[in-house]
Parts: C-alpha cells; sequence; structure tokens
C-alpha cells in the first residue's frame, strides 16, 4: 500500500527522472490539504462503530426484502457478513483518505470483491447502495460538527471511485 507521495517519487525515479513542475505541484497539493485529510480520518475513526450502525439501517429500512426469508441478509451469518463489509467500505477509504491516493482501493477491496461476490451471488445494488449511504452520513458529520475542510472531494472521492467501479461492473 503506497501513499501519493510513493506513488509520485516511484513514478519518477522508474523513468529516471527529477521531479518536475507536475510531480512538485501534486506533492505541494498532497501535503496542503494533509491536515483536512487527518481531519476526516479522525472523524470517521472516532464515529465507526455509529456510522456502520446508521449505514446499515438505513439500507434495511430502503431495502426490507435484504432481512427476509431469501434475502442476501437472512440470517445471523449473511447479516453479519454484511456488516463486515460495510465495516470494511468505512476502513479502506480512510486509508485511501489519508494516502491520498485511491489506488489502494483497487488492490485492497475491488479486485478481491469481484471474485467473491462472483461466487457467493451478491447483489451489487446494495452494496453500492451502503457505500452511497456511508458517504453520506459522513458528510453529514462533517457539516453538523462544523468540520473545515478545503473540499469534499477529499472525503468523497474514495467512496465515489468504490460506488463507481462496482456500479460498472457486472459482478
Amino acid at each position: 500500500m503506497q501513499d501519493a507521495v510513493s506513488n509520485i517519487v516511484n513514478k519518477y525515479d522508474l523513468a529516471g527522472k527529477y521531479l518536475d513542475n507536475t510531480a512538485i505541484n501534486e506533492l505541494s497539493n498532497y501535503f496542503i490539504t494533509g491536515l483536512d485529510r487527518i481531519r476526516v480520518s479522525e472523524l470517521i475513526n472516532s464515529q465507526a462503530s455509529i456510522i456502520i450502525k446508521e449505514t446499515s439501517a438505513q439500507l434495511y429500512e430502503e431495502q426490507p426484502e435484504l432481512l427476509r426469508p431469501g434475502g442476501n441478509s437472512y440470517t445471523t451469518r449473511r447479516y453479519a457478513a454484511c456488516l463486515r463489509d460495510i465495516e470494511y467500505y468505512l476502513r479502506y477509504c480512510s486509508y485511501a483518505i489519508i494516502a491520498g491516493d485511491i489506488k489502494i482501493l483497487n488492490e485492497r477491496v475491488l479486485d478481491g470483491l469481484r471474485e467473491t461476490y462472483n461466487s457467493l451471488e451478491v447483489p451489487i445494488g446494495p452494496t453500492v447502495r451502503s457505500i452511497q449511504i456511508l458517504q453520506d452520513i459522513i458528510r453529514e458529520i462533517i457539516q453538523t460538527n462544523k468540520i473545515e475542510i478545503s473540499t469534499l472531494n477529499i472525503m468523497t472521492e474514495p467512496f465515489q471511485h468504490l460506488i463507481n467501479e462496482l456500479g460498472e461492473q457486472n459482478i
């Protein structure tokens, strides 16, 4: 797992080039937004259980058929697996926020998720919706607590990446 700094430096190292203005600007942006990324990550960390609980409550309120016989969260084992997955999305998005790089989501979440969900015949719609709910809840907490961040993109980019990748894939 690499952060934005490692990715930039490695790219230039492999090319045998000095850092140019583009690289310097990318590094500068990473450091300028560092405090904002830490604030968002602290918020997620301190309220993770509340965020996960609220996400699952909203998801099952919107899609109660998931909890009924034949639904993908029917039985305690499947329900627990759903909560575990919601926690994974939240945790890995927080890693991507701190790293300033969404590529970790490809490596740590999306690649294995496709294979697993295919084999278990897990429907993707509720998964995408749970990630949207996570994002909405975090945005609401940021606004409610009047946490100043320079751009909401810092928070939304990882969640949107998961949503876009999963929504465009037939898994």
